[in-house]
Formats: structure tokens, C-alpha cells, sequence
């Protein structure tokens, strides 16, 4: 049996009990970020096929979830941001929401798109590491004050749109969106990342 923690407050969804609606998601999810989450290195499903992370909550509404799935999707194949960008938008809205997950699988995301452990701790923690490009460092600002202040200051707003184009600046502001989502899923859910189940069984 898998590790019902790994569901937070919901219990993990059965694949085989799932209504047509429902498995249809699943499949997508499967085909498409769990797929990612393969190749990344992450885990996205338990061994039996039960979808944890923010997958399994979804799965509660599909027809919600499957337009959401389009927008990730549709986001990270047109946007105008490098991939290292936007793991910088990503963990830096880790950060402010502390969401567990999002951060053990962006991390893992991060690495594969060369940040050292070392910048990765640092993102997650809301702080700017000396690694990052001017870019890389002008879009933590961005996000990390957009987050936390609920507006962007006119000067760092300049800055933006001097480094990324108006264009960018929305990239960024969607992107940041969507895992404003994401966090808010897995923190009111309570989902755990499966690192820090491990850890307390150490």
C-alpha cells in the first residue's frame, strides 16, 4: 500500500476507481508532467500509479485542472523566458509560500538546468545567490516583491522591462501565477514532498 501521508489532508486516488472524466486527467497528467517529472528526476506517482504532489487534488476537478494543465503547458512551450529564469520565478514563489513540494521537485528542475545546490538552498529561502545572471537576479526581485508587497516598485519595474521586454514581464507575472496555484494547493492540502516523509522516518 503506498504511503498515505504522501496525500496530506486527502486520501491518494486509486487510478482504477476514478470516473471517466477524471481518468481521462489522469492520463494527460501522466503523459505529460508525470513524463517531465520522469526525466527530471522527481517523483510524481507512488509505485501502485497513485498521483501525488498537487496531481492528486486536481484530479477532484478535472474539468478545472485539465484547462490548467493547457495553460502549463501552453506557458512553458511559448514563453519568451530561458528555462533558468523561470526556475528562479518558480523557487522564488516556493519560497514565499514554503510549499514542500514544489520546492523538492523545482529543485530538482533547477539542477537539471545548472543551478548548484548551493543557489538552489538559497532560492528556496527567498534570498539571491552570487551565481545568478543580472536577469536571473532582476527576476527573483521581480517575483519575490510582486509576491510579498502585492505591486512592484516603479524603478525595479523599469529594470524589468529594460532586462525581459513588456512581453517578459508578463511571462514572468503568468508564470508566477500558475505556481501561486500550485502553492496553494499543496499548502492547504498539507501535501508533503515524499523527501520529507523520508526524513522522518530516519
Amino acid at each position: 500500500m503506498p504511503d498515505q501521508r504522501l496525500g496530506g489532508r486527502l486520501p491518494l486516488l486509486d487510478p482504477e476507481a476514478l470516473t471517466p472524466e477524471q481518468r481521462n486527467l489522469y492520463d494527460r497528467i501522466v503523459s505529460t508532467m508525470g513524463a517531465w517529472a520522469q526525466r527530471i528526476g522527481f517523483e510524481s506517482r507512488t509505485a501502485d500509479g497513485r498521483l501525488i504532489g498537487p496531481f492528486n487534488p486536481v484530479l477532484l476537478s478535472p474539468a478545472t485542472a485539465d484547462a490548467f494543465l493547457q495553460l502549463q503547458i501552453k506557458e512553458a512551450q511559448t514563453t519568451s523566458l530561458s528555462e533558468r529564469v523561470r526556475q528562479v520565478v518558480i523557487l522564488t514563489v516556493g519560497s514565499v509560500w514554503q510549499a514542500s513540494y514544489e520546492l523538492y521537485a523545482h529543485a530538482a528542475a533547477a539542477r537539471v538546468a545548472g543551478f548548484s545546490p548551493d543557489a538552489i538552498r538559497a532560492l528556496s529561502a527567498g534570498d539571491a545567490p552570487a551565481e545568478l545572471s543580472e536577469q536571473e537576479r532582476v527576476a527573483q526581485q521581480f517575483t519575490l516583491q510582486l509576491a510579498c508587497d502585492r505591486r512592484v516598485g516603479d524603478e525595479l519595474y523599469q529594470i524589468a522591462v529594460r532586462q525581459f521586454g513588456a512581453r517578459g514581464v508578463v511571462d514572468m507575472i503568468v508564470l508566477a501565477g500558475c505556481y501561486h496555484l500550485v502553492c496553494s494547493l499543496l499548502n492547504a492540502f498539507a501535501v508533503p514532498a515524499p523527501e520529507c516523509l523520508g526524513r522522518e522516518q530516519r
